[in-house]
């Protein structure tokens, strides 16, 4: 590798880090049901959705059937810290038209429904 494409590489590794949205990372749910999850925000395309990661109940990590699961569902990025886009809510097997507030380590989740008249939200806290 010459030094001009080695450099080229170099900018371009450095490009994809810079370009990381602020809410990727790993972020935990408020109990739901006598549980909560550790969900990982990733890109998922040009959008941003969230996988369950681990899951827990007042016993402590377990086995949740949820694992694997993409519970927040193509975020799109409005600016500001905001995003829209859909939420899944397990316990109940619904999607929500969706809305996220990213606030430093908080993360407020809104679903909605009747066109966003009638919404239930969570503030999540950022893991990592």
């Amino acid at each position: 590798m010459t030094r001009l494409s080695a450099w080229i590489a170099g900018l371009t590794l450095m490009a994809g880090a810079a370009a990381a949205d602020p809410v990727e990372g790993i972020w935990q749910t408020q109990v739901d049901d006598g549980s909560y999850a550790h969900v990982a925000m990733v890109p998922c395309g040009d959008k941003l959705c969230g996988v369950i990661q681990r899951t827990f109940d007042s016993s402590g990590e377990y086995d949740s059937p949820n694992k694997g699961k993409t519970l927040v569902i193509n975020m799109v990025p409005q600016g500001g810290g905001k995003y829209e886009g859909r939420v899944w809510r397990p316990s109940n097997d619904k999607i929500y038209l969706g809305k996220m507030d990213l606030a430093g380590n908080s993360l407020k989740l809104s679903g909605c429904v009747a066109g966003g008249l009638l919404c239930s939200s969570q503030t999540w806290s950022r893991v990592r």
